[in-house]
C-alpha cells in the first residue's frame, strides 16, 4: 500500500534567486578580468572557465524550470532573455581573457581603467538582481547606476584609440591592441544591454 502526503507541496522554482546567482557569478568573472588586466592574476583562464561552467549550470536550471512551470513571476520570455544576456556577458569576459593571452599583449592604463569600471558596473547589475524580488525601486536604482558607470567610458575609448594610433608601434601589435579594445567595448555594450532589459522588466512588472 502506498501512502501520499497530500499536504506536501512541491517547491516552486525561485527565478529571482537563480537570476541573482547567475549575475553574481558573472560579477566574479568580471572581477577576474579586472585582476588579470591589473597583472594580479596568473591563472585567469582556469578560473574563468570554472566560473563559466557554474553560470552555465544556473542558466540550465532556469531554462529547465521555465519548461516545467506554468505560471512564472515574470514574463517567461523576459526571464529567458535576461538570463541569456547575462550568459553573453560571461562568454565575452572569457573570450577577452583568452584573446589577450593568445595575442600576448600587455594591457595598458586605458584597458585597466575600463576593466575596473566594468567590474564595478557588473557589481551594480548584480545588486539589481539581488533586490529585484522584494525591492524593485532599489533594483532600478542599481541598474541605472551601472549604466552611468558605463556611460563614462565613451570618451575614454576615443582617447585610447588616438594614443594607440600615435604610439609608433608596429602594425601587427597595433592590430592586436585595437582588437582587444573592440572586445572590451563590446562587453560594455552587453552589460548596458542587460541593464536595459532589466529596467524594462521592472517597468512592466511593478
Amino acid at each position: 500500500m502506498f501512502f501520499f502526503n497530500l499536504n506536501k507541496k512541491k517547491k516552486k522554482p525561485d527565478f529571482f534567486e537563480l537570476l541573482y546567482l547567475q549575475a553574481s557569478k558573472t560579477h566574479e568573472g568580471c572581477k577576474v578580468l579586472d585582476k588579470f588586466f591589473q597583472g594580479k592574476l596568473e591563472n585567469a583562464t582556469d578560473i574563468i572557465c570554472e566560473l563559466e561552467h557554474e553560470t552555465d549550470e544556473y542558466r540550465r536550471f532556469i531554462i529547465d524550470d521555465l519548461n516545467k512551470t506554468f505560471i512564472t513571476p515574470l514574463d517567461r520570455k523576459d526571464i529567458y532573455a535576461i538570463s541569456r544576456a547575462i550568459d553573453d556577458i560571461m562568454d565575452m569576459t572569457k573570450a577577452i581573457i583568452e584573446e589577450v593571452e593568445v595575442f600576448e599583449v600587455e594591457p595598458n592604463e586605458y584597458m585597466k581603467i575600463i576593466t575596473s569600471t566594468l567590474s564595478h558596473a557588473m557589481a551594480k547589475l548584480s545588486d539589481s538582481f539581488k533586490h529585484l524580488k522584494e525591492r524593485p525601486n532599489l533594483s532600478r536604482e542599481a541598474a541605472v547606476r551601472s549604466n552611468l558607470l558605463l556611460n563614462n567610458l565613451g570618451h575614454l575609448y576615443i582617447e585610447a584609440i588616438k594614443d594607440l594610433a600615435e604610439s609608433g608601434r608596429e602594425i601587427s601589435y597595433l592590430f592586436k591592441i585595437r582588437e582587444v579594445f573592440h572586445r572590451l567595448f563590446e562587453l560594455v555594450k552587453q552589460i548596458r544591454y542587460t541593464n536595459n532589459i532589466l529596467l524594462d522588466i521592472i517597468i512592466k512588472s511593478w
